[in-house]
């Protein structure tokens, strides 16, 4: 399968004189399924950014959070993962009703500091409604609330390079899923007023 590349891209590219090296890039990097190497990549993950758009193109970027490997693999070209009780807005899965075109980045800060770009198209099930043939592999035994299923088809996985990403050290936090304590989610932290500032 071929990929797609953008209009808009291969302007600036022509502009900018990358066209050569951005066609390199896409012969090279850009790929229509996942490899080996990147479902190793994502299994490792307990941070997503989602970049999702309404039907009029108004755009929402949210991270998504789990334990190691809460975005599951369920084969080459579909991702899953669980979308736990939060806020109640549900900006990016209301963006998704509109318009199915996601965009998914990992970034491993942790270790490699390489990134994956996966785009594709989204669909969201309550728990209850997931089709049959995903029902096996999406049961979570942890616990926690989900309150949908986030299922992805894969249409582009690509490579983030290493170089700019800092390599950051994990610290100790307790994680209290699903929880409304005000405190614990930090909720007033842009409402405090600083008189440092």
């Amino acid at each position: 399968m071929m990929i797609s590349e953008d209009a808009g891209e291969r302007e600036l590219q022509r502009e900018m004189g990358s066209y050569e090296r951005a066609s390199k890039f896409y012969d090279r990097q850009m790929k229509d399924r996942l490899s080996a190497k990147m479902v190793e990549l994502i299994g490792r993950q307990e941070m997503v950014f989602m970049a999702t758009a309404d039907a009029q193109g108004q755009c929402d970027c949210s991270p998504r959070f789990g334990k190691r490997g809460f975005v599951r693999v369920i084969d080459e070209q579909t991702l899953a993962f669980p979308d736990y009780r939060g806020n109640g807005v549900f900006a990016s899965l209301g963006n998704i009703l509109e318009n199915p075109n996601i965009g998914l980045v990992f970034i491993d800060f942790f270790d490699s500091t390489v990134g994956l770009h996966v785009n594709g198209k989204a669909q969201s099930y309550q728990p209850a409604k997931l089709p049959e043939h995903y029902r096996a592999v999406l049961q979570d035994d942890e616990g926690r609330i989900i309150e949908r299923w986030v299922v992805i088809s894969i249409e582009e996985a690509y490579i983030h390079c290493s170089k700019h990403v800092p390599k950051l050290a994990r610290a100790d936090k307790t994680i209290d899923w699903g929880t409304d304590d005000p405190v614990a989610k930090a909720t007033d932290y842009f409402e405090k007023q600083d008189c440092s500032l």
